[in-house]
């Protein structure tokens, strides 16, 4: 299913990647049928095994990047395009996926706010945002994407980046 999956998630991350840069939007158009072939593509590869292991991925996915978008953290167009790509390479390579991600994540974000000269605020918003969960995992009122004045980093770019090198690090 893997290698199917490739050239696939390759153009959409593409396509995703240039127009989060562009509008700070991952569209419906491009999401939604790459979510919707992930399953058909799973059952014809794979059959029943392929359907559950796409709905696994599928589901993965959104639960991870649905709680990181009700923090606030992230948008719902991130959240389905994890999704879509968890349908069409399933769970245990979108684990991997999503802690390259992460850490794609991290390194951009870093290199970004030095780059932009608001690194010292970018690590005291971190430490204020963990800070603000000594009672409980919830949205912080200012630091989030609902907020204007909150500096936004498009995600796509590091999406793109772990899930294309999931690709080598499940290869069989």
């Amino acid at each position: 299913m893997h290698s199917v999956a490739w050239w696939p998630t390759l153009i959409v991350v593409a396509i995703a990647t240039f127009t989060d840069i562009r509008s700070r939007r991952v569209p419906n158009w491009l999401v939604l049928p790459f979510m919707v072939a992930g399953p058909i593509i799973s059952i014809v590869v794979a059959g029943g095994h392929g359907l559950l292991e796409s709905f696994y991925g599928w589901g993965l996915a959104a639960v991870v990047f649905g709680f990181l978008n009700w923090l606030g953290g992230m948008g719902m167009g991130d959240v389905k395009l994890m999704a879509a790509i968890g349908a069409w390479i399933g769970p245990s390579q979108l684990l991997i996926a999503m802690i390259l991600t992460f850490l794609a994540g991290g390194v951009m974000a870093i290199v970004w706010s030095v780059s932009k000269g608001f690194a010292g605020e970018l690590f005291g918003n971190t430490g204020a945002l963990v800070g603000s969960w000594k009672g409980g995992v919830k949205p912080h009122s200012d630091l989030n994407l609902a907020n204007p004045a909150a500096r936004k980093m498009p995600y796509v770019p590091a999406i793109a980046t772990g899930v294309l090198l999931s690709f080598l690090a499940h290869a069989k």
